[in-house]
């Protein structure tokens, strides 16, 4: 029922900008399940201690909230992740949190940011933000078939009601509203707004953020007595 994720936002194929859209068709969505919202006063306090870090990036301060010991990663295949180096190192690899533009501070701030946490099936002590949402995997695999396209080519939005505009512009005219369903993405705008088909076989955009994709990297919390730290990453890291 439920698919795991591997990036917050949108996967890196849904990165490409500006590319002419393929011919577009009608298709059956896939209603989806929205996770429920972590209610834990100690775990917020947590992510707004990260949250400060993260606007100061505090390379220190981080280091501190990260496991030293049995840090795990998830997903990642290009034997970047070393057992025998430290949380913060394996995670500062994953995160790419030395890159010069900031994706790294970025994905911090986006994972602080988000309000929803859920176990992994190989490290069911885990907290991993964002959780998962829920829907048919043969639905899914049936509507990938239908359409020509992966698993990648598909996100969900974080909240029913989500607005697609006619151009990438917020006061653009509306053209379709989109419920909890998987919606294809097609890519990413400069500007940083999604361009989607929608299921009436419509060309539109999205703003920045408002879709998530189900193979979104997640980072991963546990609490130890009353500490709580960040004990491993879900993703490529790519």
């Amino acid at each position: 029922m439920c698919v795991m994720l591997t990036a917050l936002a949108l996967p890196p194929a849904a990165g490409l900008a500006e590319q002419a859209a393929p011919a577009l068709k009608p298709y059956k969505p896939i209603d989806i399940t929205l996770p429920g919202l972590t209610v834990d006063k100690s775990l917020d306090a947590f992510r707004k201690q990260l949250t400060g870090i993260v606007q100061r990036k505090d390379r220190a301060a981080f280091a501190r909230l990260v496991a030293p010991k049995d840090f795990f990663w998830e997903g990642e295949v290009g034997g970047t992740f070393d057992a025998k180096r430290s949380g913060i190192d394996n995670l500062v690899a994953a995160l790419r949190l030395g890159e010069a533009d900031g994706r790294g501070w970025n994905a911090l701030a986006a994972f602080a940011a988000e309000t929803t946490a859920g176990p992994t099936i190989e490290h069911p002590q885990a907290r991993c933000a964002p959780a998962p949402p829920e829907y048919e995997d043969a639905a899914l695999a049936e509507l990938t078939e239908a359409t020509n396209t992966d698993v990648i080519d598909w996100s969900y939005p974080r909240a029913v009601g989500l607005q697609v505009r006619a151009q990438a512009l917020a006061d653009s005219a509306a053209i379709e509203t989109l419920g909890l369903h998987l919606v294809r993405v097609l890519g990413t705008e400069r500007s940083g707004w999604i361009r989607v088909a929608t299921p009436q076989g419509k060309l539109g955009y999205v703003p920045p953020g408002s879709l998530v994709s189900p193979l979104a990297d997640r980072l991963c919390f546990s609490k130890d007595a009353s500490t709580w730290r960040i004990i491993g990453y879900v993703g490529t890291g790519d």
